[in-house]
């Protein structure tokens, strides 16, 4: 494995890290300061990882713009007006919009791990798997994530309606 994949593997993850502990604390505690740290950290890895990664594929001749490289710049246009958002609420500081901003926040968030997670499974040697499969098998995965988060934020409502 070349140390260039090896610092794009590496700071794609950290992405991962920082944009799911954003997303999340920001889901419990509200929009926060280290929410935006958090966002925009996980873009700058995101972004760093995907330019080292397209350097690499155009360096070995495979510049084609596949299913993977397409969603990965549609995920990173996502997680920088994400990101720019996040920003703007904060600073305007309403409760409103800060609500609103929780339903936006996941559905970046389970459209970003779609790349990610096709990046993984086609990165894995012993699966040997096509870009149609591994696209497939992206899809299962963000929507086991989403169907988590759903019954998650369902069962977080009926406790918090039974304590009301």
């Amino acid at each position: 494995m070349s140390i260039q994949l090896i610092l794009a593997t590496a700071t794609i993850s950290l992405a991962l890290v920082f944009y799911t502990i954003g997303v999340f604390d920001e889901r419990r505690h509200s929009l926060t300061k280290r929410n935006l740290v958090l966002f925009w950290t996980g873009f700058a890895f995101d972004t760093t990882g995907t330019t080292i990664m397209t350097l690499m594929a155009q360096s070995g001749g495979d510049a084609a713009l596949g299913m993977h490289a397409a969603s990965g710049v549609l995920a990173i246009v996502l997680m920088a007006a994400h990101a720019t958002w996040a920003t703007i609420t904060y600073v305007r500081g309403s409760e409103r919009a800060k609500q609103r901003f929780h339903t936006f926040s996941i559905v970046v968030w389970l459209f970003w791990l779609m790349p990610y997670t096709l990046g993984v499974l086609q990165g894995v040697p012993m699966l040997h798997l096509a870009n149609l499969q591994a696209g497939i098998g992206s899809l299962v995965v963000v929507g086991a994530a989403a169907l988590l988060v759903a019954l998650t934020a369902l069962r977080g409502r009926k406790h918090h309606a039974s304590r009301g």
